[in-house]
């Protein structure tokens, strides 16, 4: 069983140091990990995993071939788990292709697009734990098996509210909000599996706890 890890390895980054941990950590069975730098994709080989995680530490160096990876996962029903940037970029990806606005854009590499679905936080989270509220009916509930929970993270950037409303309706929907009420992560249900999340819990594995978040996520690549 392999996974693969979307995004431009850096051996400083945080999360980029927690996730074969977590990995390692939260599953009784063993995967092969495989790094693929943003530039390198392939999604005609994605097929080959069981699971995809498209991780944290944006811009990515290509920002077309990560929505492109996203989509596909999206499309074939590929478990798929997006944190931090990985969370935002599947947002985009969804209100650009599945939802058909093609201008939606990312102002942390254009800031002057029309439409920037991933904005500026007013205030940067650095290295931050903060608490955030669970919708009732939401997956990611089940997961957590309670609707409010404390995540740590690390962003300048998230899906911007002023947006939302395009998502209403479709079957993606966003399933937690902080305290000012935005947005913190999102799902698909109808898929095996499609979470995405602004927070990293993939931070948890350097404290040597596992994850209910991650366990989930490699059960269901496990079945695949």
């Amino acid at each position: 069983m392999k996974i693969a890890l979307l995004g431009d390895f850096d051996s400083n980054n945080i999360a980029h140091q927690a996730i074969e941990k977590a990995i390692d950590l939260n599953s009784p069975q063993h995967f092969d990990i495989q790094w693929i730098h943003t530039n390198d994709i392939d999604v005609d080989k994605l097929s080959e995993f069981s699971g995809v995680w498209c991780v944290p530490k944006s811009p990515y160096a290509n920002m077309d071939n990560v929505l492109a990876a996203i989509r596909y996962v999206r499309e074939n029903d590929i478990p798929f788990l997006g944190t931090c940037a990985g969370y935002q970029h599947a947002a985009l990806e969804y209100v650009k292709h599945a939802l058909g606005f093609e201008l939606a854009g990312n102002a942390e590499v254009d800031h002057e697009t029309a439409m920037p679905v991933i904005a500026p936080l007013i205030c940067r989270l650095n290295n931050e734990s903060n608490t955030i509220q669970l919708d009732k009916c939401a997956s990611i509930t089940v997961i957590y098996k309670k609707t409010q929970i404390i995540e740590e993270f690390n962003c300048g950037f998230g899906v911007n509210s002023d947006y939302l409303h395009l998502f209403t309706g479709s079957e993606l929907s966003f399933t937690s909000e902080d305290q000012h009420g935005d947005p913190k992560s999102l799902e698909i249900k109808s898929h095996s599996f499609f979470i995405g999340t602004a927070f990293q819990p993939e931070r948890s594995a350097l404290k040597h706890l596992p994850h209910p978040l991650i366990q989930a996520f490699l059960s269901v690549c496990a079945k695949i």
